[in-house]
C-alpha cells in the first residue's frame, strides 16, 4: 500500500470519526431537550398548566365580580335585602306566616319516602 493511499484511509477514519461523534452529540442534545428538566414535555406540560390556571383565574374574577354586585345591592337595595332575608333564612315580615307543606295529594311512597306497596298490603275499603 502506498503512502497517499495509507493517506487517504486515515483521512477517511478521521472524517468518520468526527462526523460520528458529532451525530452522537446532536442525538444527546436533541434527546436532552425533548425529555430534560426543561425540555418540549416540560414545556407542554407548563403550557397546560397556564391554560387551567388562566381559566380558573378567570372564573375566580367571575365570581369576585358577582360576590361585589351583591354586596352592594345588600348595601344599597332594601328591596334586595329583603329577598335574600326571605329565601336564604326563611324569615317573614310583621303580619305575615310562612307554610311549609308537601304535596298532600302524593302518597309518601311517590314523594320517595318509602318504596311503593306491595299490592296485597293495599288497605281494604
Amino acid at each position: 500500500m502506498s503512502l497517499l493511499q495509507r493517506q487517504v484511509i486515515s483521512e477517511r477514519k478521521k472524517k468518520r470519526l468526527i462526523f460520528y461523534t458529532i451525530f452522537i452529540i446532536a442525538l444527546f442534545y436533541i434527546a436532552m431537550n425533548l425529555v430534560g428538566e426543561n425540555g418540549f414535555f416540560k414545556y407542554i406540560e407548563l403550557k397546560n398548566r397556564k391554560a387551567r390556571l388562566e381559566k380558573e383565574i378567570a372564573e375566580l374574577l367571575d365570581d369576585n365580580r358577582r360576590l361585589r354586585a351583591q354586596i352592594e345591592a345588600l348595601k344599597s337595595d332594601p328591596f334586595y335585602i329583603e329577598k335574600q332575608a326571605r329565601e336564604e333564612f326563611g324569615l317573614a315580615g310583621p303580619d305575615e306566616y310562612i307554610f311549609e307543606y308537601e304535596n298532600p295529594s302524593a302518597p309518601s311512597w311517590w314523594r320517595g319516602n318509602s318504596s311503593p306497596p306491595a299490592f296485597n298490603s293495599l288497605p281494604k275499603r
